[in-house]
């Protein structure tokens, strides 16, 4: 069993308590939308760092990350990008690449709204998008997930609440 932490919209903003949710985690992946010295902060913690670079991230992070991250884990098909779009409307392209690939679980975040829910169109698919974990944007409160892998799915979806944005 491998436990994740999943952030997205950092938008250079980092904090104690963002680290602190992160330290029982074996690997923190990011959905993009990193901005200044987050990777290096994440990477600061010597856990593995997947991710994939988003449409604010200048040249480092797309130097460090692609824009696809497709990977195996736990026996689980992983498809990560910023944007995605939700279930069932998609960006174009990316239902074929889930179905084509027999993707389990779809990542995505750039919307900075917190979403869990199955694809119910296609069987099998799990799609997170874990909110904005930064102070930059609309939303109210700032999110991560932090959810297990292990035989093929994803186990005990945790949302944790990072404290207002408007509060830093």
């Amino acid at each position: 069993m491998t436990k994740i932490g999943l952030l997205s919209d950092t938008h250079g903003y980092i904090d104690q308590t963002m680290l602190n949710s992160l330290s029982d985690c074996d690997e923190i992946w990011h959905a993009g939308d990193w901005g200044v010295d987050v990777a290096e902060q994440l990477m600061a913690t010597r856990k593995p760092i997947r991710g994939v670079y988003g449409n604010i991230d200048g040249r480092s992070i797309r130097n460090q990350f692609m824009e696809i991250s497709q990977f195996e884990i736990e026996q689980l098909r992983v498809y990560m990008i910023h944007i995605g779009g939700y279930p069932p409307k998609y960006v174009p392209g990316i239902r074929e690449q889930l179905i084509s690939n027999q993707i389990g679980l779809f990542i995505c975040g750039h919307s900075h709204i917190l979403k869990i829910m199955p694809d119910k169109s296609i069987p099998n698919l799990l799609h997170i998008n874990p909110g904005a974990a930064g102070k930059s944007g609309f939303h109210v409160m700032r999110t991560m997930v932090k959810f297990n892998i292990a035989e093929g799915r994803v186990w005990t979806p945790e949302v944790v609440e990072l404290g207002y944005r408007n509060k830093i």
